[in-house]
C-alpha cells in the first residue's frame, strides 16, 4: 500500500482515514490533468532555480506528459489506498525514475497545489460554459430575427397587458445572456490568478520564481500576498459559483416560458415532438420534460453559492478541511450546466412559433394602450384618452387597430439585435482564453 505523502511513524486509524478522505478520489479526477499540468510549471520552474538538474527536469517531463496524455483520454486512475490525484502522480513517478519522482513536491504544499488545480480547472470549465452560452445566444438572436414580425401578448401579473413579439421574447433572454456572461468575466479574472508557491499559506524559504511559474501557465497575474492565496480557497468557488448560478437563473426562466407558452391553453410555440415525451395512460400528452428538467437542474444550480457559503462560512484565516467537501458540489456543477445549455439551445433551434395568435379576439385589449397614444398624438390630454378608451372596453365599443408602429431603441420596431451581438463579442473578446492556450501548449510542447 502506498504511504501517504505526509504519514511518518504513525498509521491513522482506518475508519479516520475513510472519513476524511470521503469522495476525495473521485473528485480529484476531474482535477487529474490540471494537477499534471501545474506540477509541469512547478518543476519548470524548480530547475531555473537550481533545485532540479535539467537532465532530472527532461526526464520528468516526458513522464508527466504521458500522465496528461492518459489523464485527458480518461484512462488515468487513483488506485485504492493513494490518497489523491498529487499521491498517484508522485507515486507513478517514483514507480518510473526512482528518487527523482520523489523532487517535484519541493517549494509547494498540498494546499497551494489543489488551490492551483482548482483554478486550472475551473478557468478551463469556464471557457466550455463561455463557449455553451455563446452558442444559445447565437441562436436567440437568429430566432429573435427571424420572428421579429410576428407578434404575441405582453404579460404582467400573468396578465394580458400590451403588443410583445417574438422578435422581442427570444432577444430578451439574449441580452440577459450578455449580462450573465459579463458576471462570469468577473469570475473569471478573479479565478485567473496564481496560488502557486504560497504553499501552506506562508510561503517557502526556497527562492521560488512565482513570476514564471505563473507566465508557464498563462495567468493574468499572480496571488501575491501568500496568506490571500490560502483565503481565496472558497472564495474562488463562491464567485464562480455566483456567475453560474446568474446563467442557470436566465435558462430557468426560458424554460418556464417555454413550457407555458407550449401548453393548450397558450399554444404560442411547439416543441419538436422528439423533444417531448408521453403519459403511459393519456395517448394525446406531450410532456416537455426537458424544460422541466431544466428548470429543475437550473433551480439547484443557483443553490450552489449558498452550499459553498455555507460550508466555508466563519472559518478564519489558514486551510481548514472544511473546504475540501466543496469539491463535491462545486466541481460536478459545470457539467450540469453545460448540458442544460446544450439541451436548450437545440430546442431553441428547433421549436415552432405560432404567427397567427393575435388573431383571437381574446387578446384585442392588449392594443388598447397604441389607441391611447393615438389620440395623445392628435392632441387629447393623456387623461382624457386614458378615460375615453376605458370606457369605451368597458362598453364594448373598443375596435383595436392591430398595427404597432414602435421605433424607439429596444422596442418591437428596432429591436438592435446588432447593438446586442456587439456587447457579446466584446465580452467574449475579454476573456483572452487564445493566451492560455497558447501557454498550455508551449508547456506541453505540442
Amino acid at each position: 500500500m502506498a504511504q501517504k505523502l505526509w504519514e511518518k511513524s504513525v498509521e491513522v486509524n482506518k475508519e479516520i482515514e475513510r472519513f476524511t478522505i470521503g469522495r476525495d478520489r473521485e473528485m480529484d479526477l476531474y482535477l487529474a490533468k490540471h494537477d499534471v499540468l501545474g506540477s509541469m510549471a512547478h518543476i519548470t520552474m524548480l530547475e531555473h532555480i537550481g533545485l532540479l538538474k535539467a537532465d532530472e527536469l527532461a526526464i520528468l517531463l516526458q513522464e508527466m506528459k504521458q500522465i496528461y496524455q492518459m489523464a485527458e483520454q480518461g484512462t488515468f486512475v487513483i488506485e485504492e489506498g493513494v490518497e489523491d490525484v498529487h499521491s498517484q502522480v508522485e507515486l507513478m513517478l517514483t514507480r518510473r525514475l526512482g528518487d527523482v519522482g520523489k523532487k517535484i513536491h519541493s517549494g509547494r504544499s498540498r494546499n497551494d497545489q489543489v488551490l492551483l488545480d482548482l483554478k486550472l480547472f475551473t478557468r478551463a470549465q469556464i471557457q466550455e460554459i463561455a463557449e455553451a452560452v455563446e452558442d444559445l445566444f447565437h441562436e436567440l438572436i437568429h430566432q429573435s430575427e427571424h420572428f421579429k414580425d410576428v407578434l404575441m401578448p405582453g404579460y404582467t401579473h400573468l396578465q394580458i397587458a400590451m403588443p410583445s413579439s417574438f422578435g422581442l421574447w427570444f432577444g430578451a433572454y439574449a441580452e440577459s445572456l450578455v449580462d450573465d456572461m459579463q458576471f462570469l468575466l468577473a469570475a473569471f479574472r478573479m479565478c485567473n490568478r496564481n496560488p502557486l508557491g504560497s504553499a501552506a499559506g506562508y510561503g517557502s524559504s526556497f527562492p521560488l520564481d512565482r513570476a514564471m511559474t505563473t507566465r508557464l501557465l498563462g495567468f493574468d497575474s499572480m496571488n501575491y500576498n501568500v496568506v490571500y492565496a490560502q483565503m481565496g480557497r472558497g472564495k474562488m468557488e463562491r464567485n464562480v459559483a455566483f456567475a453560474l448560478a446568474t446563467i442557470a437563473g436566465t435558462i430557468a426562466k426560458l424554460a418556464f416560458d417555454a413550457c407555458l407558452f407550449n401548453s393548450q391553453n397558450f399554444g404560442f410555440v411547439k416543441l419538436p415532438d422528439e423533444c417531448t415525451t408521453g403519459s403511459s395512460i393519456m395517448p394525446h400528452k406531450k410532456n416537455p420534460d426537458v424544460f422541466e428538467l431544466t428548470r429543475a437542474k437550473c433551480n439547484k444550480l443557483q443553490s450552489l453559492p449558498q452550499q459553498i457559503m455555507m460550508i466555508a462560512n466563519n472559518l478564519p484565516s489558514g486551510y481548514f478541511r472544511d473546504l475540501q467537501i466543496i469539491k463535491e458540489v462545486f466541481l460536478p456543477a459545470f457539467e450540469e450546466l453545460k448540458d442544460c445549455l446544450r439541451m436548450t439551445t437545440y430546442i431553441i433551434n428547433k421549436i415552432k412559433v405560432n404567427e397567427h395568435i393575435l388573431e383571437d379576439e381574446r387578446y384585442a385589449p392588449i392594443f388598447s394602450v397604441e389607441e391611447v397614444n393615438r389620440l395623445a398624438r392628435e392632441g387629447m390630454p393623456f387623461r382624457d384618452a386614458y378615460k375615453k378608451v376605458g370606457l369605451d372596453i368597458e362598453a364594448g365599443r373598443f375596435v383595436p387597430c392591430k398595427e404597432v408602429h414602435h421605433t424607439h431603441e429596444g422596442s418591437i420596431g428596432n429591436l438592435c439585435n446588432e447593438s446586442i451581438a456587439s456587447l457579446m463579442q466584446q465580452v467574449m473578446h475579454e476573456f483572452h482564453f487564445e493566451r492560455i492556450q497558447e501557454a498550455e501548449h508551449t508547456l506541453l510542447g505540442r
